[in-house]
């Protein structure tokens, strides 16, 4: 399901543990008010994986443009699924429904990066059908 400004309460420890899991310290304040700010702005699309009620995962996708292709791209930038709902089916899911909504607003595709030593993850995406890229190098400068 697609989140809402509502399931911020909900949503916002599983994005605290998510940044926890790629090491950030635990800010669940500023976990609310970094959520709350796409939300109020529609900055970005969340999908929610829900089990007997409770949010167990969550994908967050923002918003790209290929130049190229001249068309809207998706950046599938956060995918979490709780430890105790991992091999649930719940992580293809959301992978699922994020596919679903990228063909929904016509878009290219999505595009993702994980860590390195994230081989489950690697796992996840390749039996999903994601291909890692090999034709070109990613660089970052970060302030």
């Amino acid at each position: 399901m697609r989140a809402e400004l509502d399931d911020l309460d909900a949503l916002a420890p599983l994005f605290d543990a998510y940044r926890r899991f790629y090491g950030q310290p635990s800010d669940l304040t500023g976990a609310r008010v970094f959520l709350g700010d796409r939300f109020k702005r529609g900055e970005s699309v969340i999908f929610l994986a829900v089990v007997d009620g409770a949010i167990v995962g969550f994908t967050q996708l923002y918003p790209s443009f290929s130049s190229v292709s001249m068309k809207r791209l998706w950046v599938l930038n956060d995918l979490f699924v709780t430890p105790d709902a991992r091999k649930s089916g719940a992580g293809r899911a959301l992978l699922e429904r994020a596919e679903r909504w990228a063909a929904e607003t016509g878009a290219k595709g999505l595009t993702l990066s994980t860590q390195i030593t994230n081989l489950d993850a690697q796992r996840l995406y390749e039996a999903c059908g994601w291909t890692k890229d090999d034709e070109f190098l990613h660089y970052h400068r970060f302030f």
